[in-house]
């Protein structure tokens, strides 16, 4: 063996690479054409077994067939030498050398080049053209429907007799919603209407008391008068007599004269002091008349309070509205300021809390178009209408407070109220209802 060549006892193993010194006798030599050459790669035979050998195949009889085994593995132990690893080699070079594609051609790659430039400049085109159009509006996801919900109470105390109205049940305003027990206050009602005539009867009988005082009155009067002209005939005898000569009269008529003209002086006083008194009787008896008035006054607002308590058994709708958020059952003992049901409001609006820096450009009455996510697909008209006179952070329940500690700044939400153009329209086209998540859009340019 020289050269490197593989013993000829060994041809059953597959060919390698290696070098002939035997190129002088390779074809007159038995198989010569078999013998490597330099740079020349061997193909791959199936290996040849000696007549006197097994075939690996073939099974003896009696024996279990053998799985075969892989090529270029040997069962000495991976001895140096074997065919293996430089038949493996050649198969990847020969591998590598099918898979390796032609370069492209310098036509596609500018086409290529050009379609990218194209893509990149149309979405540059795109981006800039969006920033264009959205730097005309402002919008947020923090924004939901808002209304007035009518919290409805029991008045008076009383037993449920009567609820007239189903769930979620549109309402009118003065609607009956739940009627109580009315008979207590029905008593109540009739006690106060027997009061009131009571005190009309005592204002009646104190003003008749007044014409009797004011009758007293000018019969004082009168009798003053009587008096006054009593009175000033005894004077006009008391001086006839005074003038004549005390000789044509006795003493005893100078003197009755004389007491005559003061008696009828004390009676014309004690006339002027029952006069007085009458008036001041009449006084005491317009009081009295006031008072009665006053009782009369007060007995009718009896009446009224026990009428109003009475209507109170009756309870009604505050507004138009849907019944919601119900309480109360049929034959329930209910109390003053107990909840027994809400109505929502037909007059609904979108409260948005829109970030302090996106309320540069905007301003009261601008085009809002408003989407629900109930419905996606309708677009609402609304306007801005106002906005809050402070942040979101302000009124909670606990305000910041930036001077106790470390600041850190925060960009700030203001709620702004937002109406639809047209309430009744815009419920016909979408089911709304407090609470509800819309996105509504503000052109502020």
């Amino acid at each position: 063996m020289d050269g490197g060549s593989k013993p000829d006892r060994d041809r059953g193993n597959p060919p390698e690479w290696g070098y002939s010194t035997r190129l002088p006798n390779a074809l007159s030599a038995p198989h010569g054409w078999e013998q490597p050459v330099r740079g020349i790669p061997v193909p791959r035979r199936k290996p040849q077994t000696r007549p006197d050998e097994a075939q690996p195949d073939q099974a003896q009889p009696g024996e279990a067939k053998e799985k075969p085994k892989e090529d270029g593995k040997q069962q000495d132990g991976g001895k140096p030498g074997g065919g293996s690893k430089p038949e493996g080699n050649a198969d990847d070079e020969d591998g590598g050398k099918k898979d390796q594609k032609p370069p492209m051609p310098r036509g596609r790659k500018i086409i290529y080049g050009f379609i990218g430039i194209l893509v990149l400049a149309t979405l540059i085109t795109a981006g800039v053209l969006y920033w264009l159009h959205s730097r005309h509006f402002e919008t947020t996801d923090d924004a939901f429907i808002d209304g007035n919900i009518s919290q409805v109470s029991a008045r008076i105390a009383g037993r449920v007799t009567r609820i007239a109205f189903q769930d979620n049940q549109e309402v009118k305003a003065g609607q009956v919603l739940v009627e109580l027990d009315p008979r207590d206050y029905q008593v109540k009602l009739d006690q106060a209407i027997s009061q009131r005539a009571q005190a009309q009867a005592q204002a009646g009988q104190a003003r008749a008391q007044l014409g009797l005082q004011q009758a007293n009155l000018d019969q004082a009067q009168a009798n003053v008068r009587v008096t006054e002209a009593d009175l000033g005939q005894a004077q006009a005898d008391l001086a006839r007599y005074r003038a004549i000569d005390p000789k044509a009269i006795t003493r005893q008529q100078l003197d009755n004269q004389a007491a005559s003209t003061k008696s009828a002086a004390a009676k014309l006083d004690a006339n002027r002091q029952a006069v007085s008194g009458a008036r001041a009787q009449i006084e005491a008896q317009r009081a009295a008349v006031a008072a009665q008035d006053a009782a009369v006054v007060q007995a009718d607002v009896a009446v009224q309070n026990a009428q109003l308590q009475l209507s109170y058994s009756t309870i009604i709708a505050p507004a138009d509205g849907q019944v919601t958020r119900r309480t109360v059952e049929l034959g329930n003992y209910v109390n003053p300021g107990q909840a027994l049901l809400a109505v929502v409001q037909d007059n609904l609006w979108v409260t948005a809390n829109l970030k302090e820096t996106q309320l540069a450009s905007m301003k009261e009455g601008q085009y809002v178009r408003v989407r629900v996510d109930a419905c996606p697909d309708v677009d609402l008209d609304a306007r801005v209408n106002s906005f809050q006179g402070g942040s979101g952070q302000v009124f909670s329940s606990l305000p910041a407070e930036n001077a106790t500690g470390n600041f850190v700044k925060v960009v700030q939400r203001v709620p702004v109220r937002i109406y639809f153009d047209d309430p009744a329209k815009a419920r016909e086209r979408c089911r709304m209802a407090p609470g509800m998540s819309v996105a509504p859009r503000v052109t502020v340019r």
